[in-house]
């Protein structure tokens, strides 16, 4: 079943089962991919809408420290029960075990380990871990690794 699959089907669900908070989330959901699709008139596929759950992770994120910031635990939240509906639609994230392996392959994949082979490197992690780790936190551990 493909991811605009399923929401469509636990938005149905949450209809039924009256939870209008998910509900809401959801909808947010298939508007941003609905928008994505509009703006590129493109159909978007599996990975296309993790791309668009990731980015809207990363704006619940960055919206509760801003929230917490100003002293604002009751928009935090929301903000924190939108990110774990929207956090049940990605895959498993991966173990930092798992992580290693996957930047230790792309860098003998690159052939070279110096700070000028990070864009390759990260190109092969990124595709591989596409929806299942922070690529904020991926690339500090590359350039650590290619540093040292």
């Amino acid at each position: 079943m493909s991811m605009k699959q399923r929401l469509t089907d636990d938005m149905k669900a949450a209809m039924k089962a009256g939870e209008k908070d998910r509900l809401g989330v959801i909808r947010l959901i298939n508007a941003a991919i609905k928008q994505r699709e509009v703006d590129e008139r493109i159909a978007l596929d599996d990975a296309q809408v993790l791309a668009v759950l990731e980015k809207m992770v990363k704006q619940r994120k960055d919206s509760i420290a801003q929230y917490e910031a100003a002293g604002r635990e009751d928009l935090a939240g929301v903000e924190r029960a939108e990110l774990a509906v929207i956090q049940g639609y990605l895959p498993e994230p991966l173990g930092d075990a798992e992580l290693d392996a996957l930047i230790d392959a792309a860098i003998a994949e690159a052939g070279t380990a110096g700070p000028q082979a990070m864009g390759k490197v990260m190109a092969a992690v990124k595709a591989a871990a596409a929806g299942r780790a922070d690529m904020g936190a991926v690339s500090q551990r590359v350039k650590a690794r290619l540093a040292g």
